[in-house]
C-alpha cells in the first residue's frame, strides 16, 4: 500500500484559494508512523465520558464477561472503522473536510461537515468538560474547604458555583491546548499517555485490593440481570457511539500517515491494547468500589472519592482529565475547526472556529446531559443516528462506486465550481443521509412501533448498515438508469 501519485501541484491548489491546513499532505509532511498511531488514542480512551457508559452496562445488567466482551468488540470495531475510513486520506493526504466532497458533493459535503464539526464537536466538548469539571470538585474540595458549599444552594442554570469555577478552569486550559497547535497536540499526545497510564494501573490495583482481590470481581453481578441479549449490542453500539465522531473524521489524522499499513497497524495495535487496560481499570473500579462500598456507583468520580489517599486522588483525577481533554481537543476542537473554515474560509480559521464551539457547546447547558444513564445512552444514540450514516455512505463511495480511486481535480476546485456534480449535490449521498438518520433516531420518539425501537438501540450500526446498503443499490440503479439513457439517445 503506497501512497497515491498526485497528478497537480500543491502550489495549484494552493492558489485555488485553499488554506494550508486543507491542502494535500506532501510527502514531507507525512510524518505519522507506527508509534504515533498507536499513542494518539491511548490516552484519551480514559476519559470520564468512557468510565460513565461502563458504568451504566453494569446498571443494564451485564455480567463482568459480558461487560469485558462488551468493552473489547467495540475496540475492534472502532479499530476497523478507523483502518477502512482513514484508508483514503492515508492514500491520498487529504482531509476529512475535503474527502467528504468527494461522497456528498462540494456543496452536499456542508451537510455532514456541519454534522461533524459543529454539532458533534459541540455537544462532545460541552459534556466532557463538564463531567471532567466534576471530578475536579473533588479534586478541589480535597484542599480547600467547604469548596463544596461555595456560593450555598445558588445556580445558574442548573448549575452550581463550585461546578462553575472548575468548568472555567477546565474549559481555559482545553482551549489553551488547542490553540498550541498541531505540533503541541502531537506532543501532547505522545507523552501523557504514559502518564495516564501509570496511574490508571494505580487505580486497578487499588479497586482490585479494596474489593478483596481479583476473585470477588470476577464473581460480582449486577443488582439486575440483563433483559434480552439485544442490549448488549446495545451496549457495545453506545460505546462505538462514543468514538463515532474519531470513525469519522479520522481522515484528519490518517492524511499525516508515512504509509497506510502505519495507520492500520498503529491505530489497531493502540486501540484494542489500550481497550484491554480500560476494561481490566474499568471493571475492577465499577465493581470492586461496589463490593467495597455496598452501592453502585455510576459516576466514577464519585468511585475515585471514594479512596482515602489525598496523593492517589490527586493523581488519578488530574489522569483522567489528561485522557479526556485530549479527546477534547483532538477529536472535538480540531474537527470543528477544520470543517468550520472549510465550510466559511473568509470567516473561521480553525482556532476561532474551535472556540467558538468551545462557547457553543458551553451554551447547550451540557450538565443536563449527563446527569444519567438514559440521558446518556439518549444522547449516544442521536450521534450514533448521525454518524452511522455519514461512515456508511462514505465507505460505499470510496469502496464500491469510486473504486478506492478519488479524482483530486474534482474536489479541490475554485469558487463557484461545483466540481463532479452539477448542481454541487450529490443527490443520491443527500437523501440517503436523511433516510438513515431518520429510521433509527425516531425509534427515540415513537416507543410504540418495536423495529424503529430497535433500530434506535443499535443506532451507529443501524445507521452505518442502512446507509451502506442504500447507498449502493440507489448509486448503481442511478448508473443502470443513465447508462440506458445513453444507449437510447444513440440508438443502440
Amino acid at each position: 500500500m503506497e501512497h497515491a501519485k498526485i497528478d497537480q501541484s500543491y502550489q495549484d491548489y494552493r492558489a485555488l484559494g485553499y488554506s494550508e491546513e486543507l491542502l494535500p499532505k506532501g510527502p514531507q509532511e507525512r510524518d505519522w508512523g507506527i508509534t504515533n498511531y498507536i499513542t494518539v488514542w491511548m490516552g484519551a480512551v480514559h476519559n470520564i465520558m468512557s468510565y460513565m457508559t461502563v458504568a451504566g452496562f453494569f446498571i443494564l445488567g451485564l455480567s463482568v464477561n459480558q461487560v469485558f466482551l462488551a468493552i473489547m468488540l467495540s475496540a475492534v470495531i472502532v479499530s476497523a472503522g478507523y483502518a477502512l475510513n482513514g484508508y483514503s486520506a492515508s492514500k491520498y493526504g487529504i482531509p476529512f473536510a475535503i474527502l467528504l466532497r468527494d461522497a456528498f458533493g462540494v456543496k452536499g459535503s456542508i451537510i455532514p461537515a456541519l454534522c461533524r464539526g459543529l454539532i458533534a464537536g459541540v455537544v462532545f466538548f460541552g459534556t466532557t468538560t463538564v463531567v471532567g469539571a466534576q471530578s475536579l470538585n473533588v479534586l478541589f474540595s480535597r484542599f480547600i474547604p467547604n469548596y463544596t458549599s461555595i456560593g450555598g444552594d445558588f445556580t445558574l442554570f442548573g448549575l452550581d458555583v463550585p461546578t462553575m469555577i472548575s468548568y472555567s478552569i477546565l474549559w481555559i486550559v482545553t482551549v489553551l491546548l488547542f490553540l498550541g497547535g498541531m505540533d503541541m497536540l502531537t506532543v501532547f499526545g505522545k507523552y501523557s499517555s504514559p502518564i495516564v497510564y501509570i496511574f490508571i494501573i494505580g487505580a486497578a490495583i487499588w479497586a482490585i485490593n479494596i474489593a478483596g482481590g481479583i476473585g470477588p470481581i470476577l464473581d460480582y453481578t449486577p443488582a439486575t440481570k440483563m433483559e434480552s441479549p439485544l442490549v448488549f449490542i446495545a451496549c457495545v453500539s453506545a460505546l462505538v457511539s462514543n468514538w463515532a465522531g474519531p470513525i469519522v473524521n479520522i481522515a484528519d489524522f490518517t492524511n499525516r500517515a508515512k504509509s497506510p499499513k502505519a495507520m492500520v497497524y498503529g491505530l489497531s495495535i493502540g486501540m484494542i491494547g489500550s481497550y484491554l487496560l480500560f476494561a481490566i481499570t474499568c471493571i475492577s473500579l465499577i465493581a470492586g468500589t461496589e463490593i467495597a462500598f455496598g452501592q453502585p456507583i455510576f459516576n466514577i468520580v464519585d468511585a475515585i472519592d471514594k479512596i482515602q489517599n489525598p496523593f492517589s486522588v490527586i493523581v488519578l483525577i488530574l489522569a483522567l482529565n489528561v485522557g479526556a481533554t485530549a479527546f477534547v481537543v483532538f477529536g472535538n476542537l480540531l474537527p470543528s475547526g477544520l470543517q468550520m473554515t472549510t465550510l466559511f474560509p473568509k470567516v473561521f480559521t480553525v482556532k476561532t472556529a474551535g472556540i467558538l464551539t468551545a462557547i457553543v457547546g458551553t451554551m447547550i447547558l451540557p450538565w443536563k446531559l449527563v446527569s444519567s444513564t438514559e440521558t446518556l445512552f439518549f444522547f449516544y444514540s442521536f450521534i450514533g443516528s448521525m454518524f452511522g450514516p455519514i461512515a456508511g455512505i462514505m465507505l460505499s463511495s470510496f469502496y464500491i462506486e469510486r473504486k478506492r480511486r478519488i479524482e483530486l481535480s474534482t474536489i479541490y476546485v475554485q469558487e463557484g465550481n461545483n466540481g463532479a456534480y452539477k448542481s454541487g449535490y450529490n443527490i443520491v449521498a443527500c437523501v440517503v443521509l436523511l433516510i438513515s438518520f431518520m429510521l433509527p433516531m425516531s425509534g427515540a420518539f415513537l416507543k410504540g412501533v418495536p423495529f424503529l425501537v430497535k433500530l434506535n438501540d443499535f443506532a451507529f450500526f443501524s445507521g452505518l448498515i442502512v446507509s451502506f446498503i442504500l447507498y449502493t443499490v440507489l448509486y448503481r440503479f442511478n448508473n443502470l438508469k443513465i447508462q440506458n439513457n445513453a444507449e437510447n439517445e444513440v440508438g443502440v
